[in-house]
């Protein structure tokens, strides 16, 4: 959450020319409400549920495509076979930082549920680090970085999983 998933999908998907998803924009679009009200009236588990369900749809309905997805999607039993998973690696106060200075930073932390409380968020985040590690297929440091020499490596990297399958 945070990291800077969708601005670097966009950016990926002008350099390759693929289409681009956002799991939470089609979340949204199925309950034609925003994120924070399904938390709000449904809670988490039921956000949960719609993952899945959207997970079981990607899988079955998109390929070659560039998948954005919210913090909390590599839960989903089938994501492995969505495609190639990509972990974009921040450090915790990384990200509050990347946010913090955004030019809409009010509208990017309030349209964050689980970033209400700071401490159950970062305990969230050291909690999932080891789990997204251990479910990527590849794993690119985004601190401090630039958007066009994230894009670069991560082409690269995608490029020679590719020639390995």
């Amino acid at each position: 959450m945070g990291v800077g998933k969708g601005t670097i999908a966009r950016a990926l998907i002008q350099k390759t020319k693929r289409f681009g998803l956002d799991t939470d924009d089609l979340i949204e679009s199925m309950e034609n409400r925003k994120i924070k009200a399904i938390f709000e009236a449904d809670g988490e588990a039921y956000f949960r549920k719609l993952e899945k369900k959207t997970a079981k749809w990607l899988e079955k309905n998109v390929k070659n495509a560039i998948i954005s997805t919210g913090g909390g999607f590599f839960k989903v039993e089938n994501m492995d076979q969505i495609g190639t998973i990509v972990y974009l690696r921040s450090s915790f106060d990384g990200i509050l930082k990347r946010l913090r200075e955004h030019e809409n930073a009010d509208l990017k932390l309030a349209k964050r549920p689980l970033l209400t409380d700071e401490a159950k968020a970062r305990a969230l985040f050291e909690e999932r680090s080891s789990l997204y590690e251990a479910k990527a297929d590849i794993i690119i440091d985004v601190e401090e970085r630039s958007i066009n020499d994230i894009v670069r490596d991560l082409i690269r990297l995608l490029n020679l999983k590719e020639k390995k399958d």
